[in-house]
């Protein structure tokens, strides 16, 4: 992930503080399948986030490896929900927790992740506690609000840029900005310098989740490692949709809304003719200079942090600009 050995040595005592956690014993049913899906693995950006942010304050970043976890067992607890509301049958390639097991199973197991997230969380100082619970319960509220609001628009002919745009900031980026401010917190950084790193994740999540946007349809289908074009089979609302309903006219405009009405469809056909209007309709631009422009002002304000002694902050930049060139 990063030529600096800092990230890949948290990492490695991350993942064992989380497979050697607790979360309960018995019964089975309802442990299992917190463990499996931890076991699933992922990136673990967001609680590494955490560890580095507290790193541009403080040595020894293994210090908050309770509550960076925290972060991770929250951000599986909302996909485990995510995958049950989406009928999902997959997540990272292996069974969804409900197909292995069932909807109430994985419901019930989401739950207890919750619980045991605010366990994590207790470690920290009593003077900021209050605090630091405030601040997550926050954020815990925002990402749900963005889910509705992504299930709001699948009911929904015409969503705005802007409602995207603020969909994808509560449901995607504001755990990111609380990860950087939860290190920073831990780190006894100030307000200010709290409120940058969390402005930077931010500012980073959108752009994101606007990438992925684009990976979904213009992706190298060997490097993805999914289908692309899963977004335009499935009518979703993505910042490419919304702005090619907003600028098709015409004979595009039809062409458009017939591919969306079709319940009987050839998927590849389909993808085909709707990633040709988007190249005709300029949209695939269109999002990469949005997507840019959100990683820009991320990067502008880590900027003002620029620690080049810091191997903390070295880390932190390759990490995230590794977001921004990813290939899948």
């Amino acid at each position: 992930m990063t030529k600096n050995p800092i990230a890949p040595e948290l990492l490695d005592k991350l993942e064992n503080f989380l497979s050697t956690y607790s979360f309960g014993k018995k019964p089975d049913e309802l442990y299992d399948p917190i463990r499996y899906i931890l076991s699933l693995g992922g990136k673990r950006i967001r609680p590494l986030l955490s560890l580095l942010s507290y790193g541009l304050y403080q040595d020894n970043p293994e210090k908050i490896l309770s509550q960076a976890a925290a972060i991770e067992v929250f951000h599986n607890f909302t996909l485990m929900h995510d995958d049950i509301m989406d009928e999902a049958p997959l997540r990272r390639g292996k069974a969804t927790v409900h197909e292995k097991w069932n909807a109430n199973v994985a419901i019930l197991s989401g739950d207890v992740m919750l619980v045991r997230a605010y366990d994590l969380l207790l470690p920290s100082p009593a003077d900021i506690l209050g605090k630091l619970i405030q601040e997550f319960n926050q954020t815990a509220a925002e990402v749900c609000e963005g889910q509705q609001l992504d299930m709001n628009f699948e009911l929904r002919d015409e969503v705005h840029e802007d409602e995207y745009i603020e969909m994808i900031r509560l449901k995607t980026a504001v755990l990111l900005g609380f990860a950087l401010k939860l290190g920073a917190m831990l780190g006894r950084a100030s307000e200010e310098d709290q409120k940058r790193l969390y402005d930077f994740g931010v500012n980073i999540g959108v752009g994101f989740q606007l990438k992925d946007d684009l990976l979904d349809v213009f992706a190298d289908q060997a490097k993805f490692g999914k289908q692309v074009g899963g977004d335009i089979i499935s009518n979703k609302k993505t910042f490419l949709l919304i702005k090619a309903l907003e600028l098709a006219k015409g004979e595009d405009e039809k062409v458009l809304k017939d591919w969306l009405a079709k319940k009987e469809f050839d998927p590849e056909e389909k993808v085909k003719a709707v990633k040709e209007l988007y190249e005709k309709l300029g949209v695939r631009k269109l999002a990469e200079n949005r997507m840019n422009d959100y990683f820009q002002s991320g990067f502008e304000l880590l900027e003002t942090f620029a620690q080049s002694e810091n191997p903390y902050y070295q880390s932190l930049l390759e990490i995230t600009q590794a977001l921004v060139h990813r290939e899948k």
